[in-house]
């Protein structure tokens, strides 16, 4: 991959995150983090690059005709639909990108379109419902197992195992191929905080998480733009491109990010309902902020049992309950 192939990358990324009509710099932040991980030899000068987007100096067309490789393209377009879809909204602006890009791609369209339902499905999951890829996620009280919410108190100890399994099973996702497993990250790490306030008594619905996440510092596009980057630069173009790909970029990194973002969204969500939502934005961003650095130093300790979990997790099966719940 030569480097105006890894600019056009770059600024497909940056043209999916602007689609919806918004220019956030959490999400330009994300993205310069992604042109950094196409490696050390290929160097992009990313405020030019971020400007000719912006003002239109750089068009879809130009971008598209430098992907030459059909595994190019296909990336190309997988990665602006991870993006366009991370924050669980696809706007009208968004499809209509998508198609554009689809079409210049020369991509099949009837495959082009399962994709994009497929990977919408999963990004606009609901928070409550049944996991069986997942302990703790049962979403079925039994007579040993009295709904959450009637409780006194929280099992803490069911709570802890519930977080650690998500945490193991997100970055169990990122050392998958498919990017379908990137796209069920965000999803899950919804479910877990969906679950953690139920068991204080609190019904949250996907807006009121959303918002909670973003008050962490836990963007979801911005999220997302960075470990699909990250995981699919290392993944899939080691596949294009070979042993020169598979330099490029790191599944063990990404991993390791899902990982204790998702240990740490647990933890902090856990401290957050199980003390009456009194914590205000700077102390959950605080506390977020800690325990992800803890997680960081957590994750080499179960770095064998996510490994284990990924030759063993079946993604259709979890997907398909993502789109089903």
């Amino acid at each position: 991959m030569n480097t105006r192939q890894a600019r056009s990358l770059v600024a497909i990324c940056l043209m999916a995150a602007f689609a919806d009509g918004r220019q956030d710099a959490g999400e330009r932040e994300h993205v310069r983090k992604v042109a950094e991980s196409l490696g050390r030899d290929i160097e992009i000068d990313f405020i030019p690059l971020y400007q000719d987007v912006l003002l239109g100096r750089l068009s879809l067309e130009a971008a598209v005709a430098e992907l030459g490789e059909p595994g190019l393209r296909q990336f190309a377009f997988e990665l602006a639909v991870g993006v366009c879809e991370a924050d669980g909204r696809h706007s009208a602006e968004e499809t209509a990108f998508l198609h554009r890009l689809s079409a210049l791609l020369g991509l099949e369209a009837g495959a082009a379109d399962a994709f994009i339902h497929e990977a919408e499905a999963v990004a606009e999951a609901p928070a409550s419902g049944a996991l069986s890829e997942l302990p703790g996620f049962d979403g079925a009280a039994t007579e040993a197992s009295p709904p959450a919410a009637a409780r006194a108190t929280p099992d803490e100890a069911e709570l802890d195992r519930m977080i650690l399994n998500a945490a193991i099973l997100n970055g169990a996702l990122e050392l998958l191929p498919q990017s379908m497993a990137s796209m069920a990250i965000i999803p899950l790490q919804v479910r877990l905080v969906y679950r953690i306030g139920k068991a204080h008594g609190y019904e949250l619905d996907r807006g009121h998480i959303k918002d909670f996440l973003a008050t962490t510092g836990v963007g979801m596009t911005g999220q997302y733009v960075e470990q699909f980057g990250r995981k699919l630069i290392g993944g899939l173009l080691g596949k294009v491109l070979g042993g020169a790909g598979r330099a490029i970029g790191s599944q063990a990194t990404g991993s390791a990010f899902s990982f204790a973002t998702t240990w740490a969204i647990g933890k902090v969500a856990r401290q957050y309902y199980g003390g009456g939502r009194t914590l205000d934005a700077t102390a959950l961003r605080q506390s977020f902020a800690g325990l992800f650095e803890q997680a960081k130093t957590l994750q080499g300790r179960y770095a064998p049992e996510i490994a284990q979990r990924a030759r063993t997790l079946d993604l259709g099966r979890l997907t398909a309950e993502l789109r089903a719940s």
